[in-house]
């Protein structure tokens, strides 16, 4: 198969999760003998964001974000065969239906800001919810966990015509070098709590922050992540707070392993997610988890992490406490888990996508 997969989001001011999921299963699939993939996205002077290159040459068509976004949903042009030639299938790896007259794939990675608008920016809002309107006449729409996949049935979408393809993870051997140079590169503290999130308000740091400040013995907070919308990081900087708060920005994925590592827990006690991929690459290397009951965390985590209410504060302080006193158990349960999660088995699903879209 001659597939045309999106990359636009390597061109976002903040690709986040989904960029990071959305490359690395394009490396796995550029292994396989039986698909062609064929990048595409629209018209940049400059590079994609550090970090964030797909694994090929990128066609490119003649608009950039936003209006390549905005024309692809409002006028179903330019057509993604324009750049790429003929294909048998689309990929639209983003969210954002791309438009075609060939069969349609589209991944839909977390929609539940149908419910709560206000967690986007306005114009976000705006556009994500046209998309999933679009996206209803795709010939498949794919999600990566049985969350959104409620989300979207709750929506009306056709159950046959949704599919869930988890993301994977990749094993990481982490070794003393590794968490030594981390700790010498970021000016980590001997001991503290990470938070590895896209600063947004749904990321529900402000809760974190004031529930490990209840702690009995409160460790510093780590924060790695690069500024998304809302003002959080000046927001919480600005409120002051007792505890010890330290914003990394965005860490390169050379040192995430050994950042993680190095952490005593992972904290993501986020409102909404469509997956949480840091609740799977922290449980890879041996760190155990908080995280939120009731979003697609769960999903993923299942019970190898302490999963709290991410708006009950006392909640959140609990879950950490009880993560520190069950850490070895976690550290045990949490590789288990993380080991079912590969991009192996997510570039199969991919394949079989394509496959039950082909006339």
């Amino acid at each position: 198969m001659r597939v045309a997969y999106t990359v636009e989001q390597c061109w976002h001011e903040v690709p986040g999760g989904t960029a990071v999921a959305t490359l690395r299963l394009a490396r796995e699939l550029s292994t396989r003998d039986d698909v062609e993939l064929v990048f595409v996205a629209g018209r940049h002077r400059r590079p994609p964001v550090d970090g964030f290159v797909p694994n090929g040459p990128v066609r490119m068509l003649p608009l950039a974000r936003p209006w390549l976004y905005e024309t692809w949903l409002r006028l179903g042009w330019p057509r993604v065969e324009a750049a790429t030639g003929v294909v048998d299938v689309v990929h639209a790896t983003a969210g954002v239906p791309a438009a075609t007259a060939m069969p349609l794939v589209v991944t839909l990675h977390d929609v539940a800001f149908l419910r709560r608008p206000d967690r986007l920016t306005r114009h976000g809002a705006r556009m994500l919810t046209r998309a999933v309107e679009v996206a209803r006449r795709a010939e498949l729409v794919t999600c990566p966990s049985e969350t959104v996949r409620r989300d979207l049935l709750e929506h009306g979408f056709d159950p046959d015509r949704v599919m869930v393809i988890p993301w994977g993870v990749d094993p990481v051997a982490v070794d003393a070098t590794m968490v030594e140079d981390a700790r010498r590169r970021l000016g980590l503290p001997e001991r503290f709590v990470l938070a590895v999130a896209t600063l947004e308000p749904r990321k529900n740091l402000g809760r974190l922050i004031e529930a490990m400040t209840r702690l009995d013995e409160p460790m510093p907070l780590v924060v790695a992540g690069a500024p998304g919308w809302g003002g959080v990081s000046d927001e919480l900087q600005a409120r002051g707070s007792p505890l010890d708060v330290r914003f990394l920005g965005p860490v390169n994925a050379s040192l995430l392993p050994g950042l993680l590592a190095a952490s005593d827990l992972l904290a993501y006690p986020s409102e909404e997610e469509g997956f949480g991929l840091p609740v799977l690459e922290a449980m890879a290397v041996g760190t155990p988890v908080v995280t939120s009951r009731g979003t697609a965390t769960e999903d993923v985590a299942g019970d190898a992490a302490v999963l709290v209410d991410p708006f009950d504060i006392e909640s959140i302080a609990a879950g950490i406490a009880e993560c520190a006193r069950r850490h070895d158990e976690l550290v045990v349960a949490g590789r288990d888990r993380a080991a079912r999660f590969t991009w192996s088995a997510t570039a199969d699903a991919a394949l079989s996508a394509y496959s039950q879209v082909l006339p």
